[in-house]
C-alpha cells in the first residue's frame, strides 16, 4: 500500500482500531478484513476513484439525500442508517453513481463515529419512489459487490436491515439480495410494507425524521449536514481514495474483479416477471 506524505503510515493506529473493534479483536480476521478492503478499493474503481464532492454530478447526488446516517443513536446504541434508493433520476444517473456517493459517506462516517463499530449499525432502506426503472439498475452483478464489500470489507456490524413502503416488485429484489447474504444476516432482514408500526416495534419512532412522524430532525437538515460533511473532508476523500492494494506485489496470483464480484451465468440477467 501507499504512505501518506511524510512517510506515515495510512495504516495508522485509529484505522488498526476501527477494523479490530469491527472485527472482534481477532487479529487474524482484522488482517483479513484490512486487506480485502484496500483490495475492494483497487477493484472498484467506479466508486472508490474520482470522488470529488464539489464534482457537479457529485454534489448534485449529495443533495438528493439517498444515504444518510441520522443524528444519534437508537435505544441500542446502534447508529441508524436511511437509504433511499429511489431519490435520483434514472436517466441521468446510474446506480453506481449512487453508491459513490454512499461510499463517501460510509467512510466518513467510519472515519469520525466511533460507537457504530463498537455497537453497530441498523439500515432502514425506504422504497417510497421506486420505480421499475430503479429495479432495472438493481442488477444482480451490483448486489453481489454491494454485499461482498460491506460484508467482507467494511469494519462495521450490521445488526439488522428494515424494509419499508416496499414495492410490488419487492420480492424480485428481496431473493437478490438474499442471494449474497450471509445466513446471520438473511436473520436479520424485516419488511415491514406500509406498516409503520411493525417498524416502530424495532426503531423507536422518536429516532426518526419528521418526515417519518419522529422528532430527530428533518430530512433537509440531515442531507445537508452530510453534504457539508462531505465538502469540509474533501481533501481527505482525495487523498483517501490513493490508497489501495498493489495486487503485482500479492505473493501468489493476483485478486481480479472475477475472484472477488463474478456470479454464476445462470444469475446474471434480472427477471422481472
Amino acid at each position: 500500500m501507499k504512505t501518506l506524505k511524510g512517510d506515515r503510515k495510512i495504516l495508522n493506529d485509529w484505522t488498526i482500531l476501527r477494523f479490530l473493534r469491527g472485527c472482534k479483536f481477532s487479529l487474524e480476521n482484522t488482517k483479513k478484513k484490512l486487506d480485502m478492503f484496500y483490495t475492494c478499493k483497487n477493484l472498484t474503481p467506479e466508486w472508490f476513484s474520482n470522488r470529488d464532492p464539489l464534482d457537479p454530478k457529485m454534489a448534485e447526488i449529495l443533495s438528493l439525500g439517498e444515504f444518510l446516517p441520522l443524528p444519534g443513536y437508537d435505544e441500542k446504541g446502534r447508529k441508524i442508517i436511511l437509504v433511499r434508493p429511489d431519490k435520483h433520476n434514472t436517466n441521468t444517473t446510474s446506480m453506481d453513481e449512487m453508491v459513490k456517493v454512499a461510499q463517501i459517506i460510509l467512510d466518513l462516517l467510519m472515519e469520525e463515529d466511533v460507537q457504530h463499530s463498537v455497537i453497530g449499525v441498523t439500515i432502514l432502506i425506504d422504497f417510497q419512489d421506486f420505480t421499475p426503472n430503479h429495479l432495472l439498475q438493481t442488477t444482480p452483478s451490483l448486489c453481489k459487490k454491494i454485499f461482498t464489500v460491506w460484508q467482507e470489507a467494511y469494519p462495521m456490524r450490521l445488526k439488522a436491515f428494515h424494509y419499508i413502503n416496499t414495492p410490488p416488485s419487492f420480492q424480485v429484489i428481496m431473493n437478490l439480495v438474499r442471494k449474497f447474504m450471509k445466513e446471520k444476516l438473511k436473520q436479520r432482514l424485516h419488511v415491514h410494507g406500509n406498516d409503520m408500526g411493525s417498524l416502530f416495534d424495532h426503531i423507536a419512532q422518536s429516532n426518526l425524521p419528521k418526515e417519518y412522524g419522529g422528532g430527530n430532525g428533518n430530512l433537509k437538515e440531515i442531507t445537508e449536514y452530510w453534504q457539508k460533511k462531505a465538502n469540509e473532508k474533501r481533501n481527505w476523500l482525495l487523498e483517501d481514495e490513493k490508497y489501495k492494494v498493489d495486487e503485482s506485489k500479492r505473493p501468489g496470483k493476483p485478486r481480479t474483479s472475477a475472484d472477488l464480484f463474478d456470479i454464476e451465468g445462470s444469475f446474471r440477467k434480472l427477471n422481472i416477471d
